[in-house]
């Protein structure tokens, strides 16, 4: 964690300069983050108009919106939004924005935080991993590293169904020290094969399993 300082004011942000709780954010630390980036001329109307639509989707989807849908919202193209933030879409817009872009992806994908506080620093994690993408450890595991698994295998947002299996998998596994097999998970889960292989398209072994940081020896 660092302090960022601007006007006699200061921010907690990351190593790289993102603010690390979205409800510090205030205009002065924008302006602050954009003179640091030079941006030539300071902020304007437009903006601002760019700055407040990032916040006001996060706040709505609790997520960054992606650089497609900012530029399909707003009527820009690629090159207007560079020639508005040229430091870059994430490292740009979001960060003057106050919204980590990364932070913002991880809550969409992950179990409800509703009741939580907002954005808090998390320490960076590394996970040893097989070559085959396996979490080498169990005990390794977090919800993080599920929510980062399925955007690698392209799977949709992980739903409650998925949490319920994976959350079974793992307390099951903790239990007996044994990985249940693909019957026992459909029958106490009450899933039929059509509707299992609907929640992991890749399967028991490569999906539901590696998710939830296990494998079957």
């Amino acid at each position: 964690m660092k302090i960022f300082k601007f006007n006699n004011c200061e921010y907690k942000v990351d190593s790289y300069g993102f603010l690390i709780d979205t409800g510090q954010w205030d205009e002065n630390f924008a302006k602050g983050v954009a003179a640091e980036l030079n941006l030539t001329g300071g902020l304007k109307d437009k903006h601002w108009k760019i700055i407040y639509f990032i916040r006001d989707y996060y706040k709505k989807a609790n997520s960054c919106p992606i650089v497609y849908e900012t530029c399909k919202q707003n009527n820009l193209s690629l090159h207007d939004l560079k020639e508005l933030f040229p430091a870059g879409y994430q490292r740009g817009a979001c960060r003057i924005s106050g919204i980590t872009f990364n932070e913002g992806f991880l809550r969409y994908h992950s179990p409800d935080k509703s009741k939580e506080s907002d954005s808090k620093a998390q320490p960076e994690r590394t996970y040893i991993i097989d070559k085959y993408g396996f979490l080498v450890n169990y005990v390794d595991w977090d919800e993080d590293f599920a929510v980062l698994k399925s955007v690698e295998m392209k799977m949709p947002k992980l739903n409650d169904s998925h949490w319920k299996v994976i959350n079974y998998l793992r307390n099951k596994y903790q239990l007996t020290k044994k990985t249940p097999t693909i019957y026992e998970v459909c029958e106490e889960n009450n899933l039929n094969i059509e509707e299992f292989n609907n929640l992991f398209p890749d399967g028991y072994h490569r999906g539901a399993l590696k998710l939830s940081g296990l494998r079957l020896f």
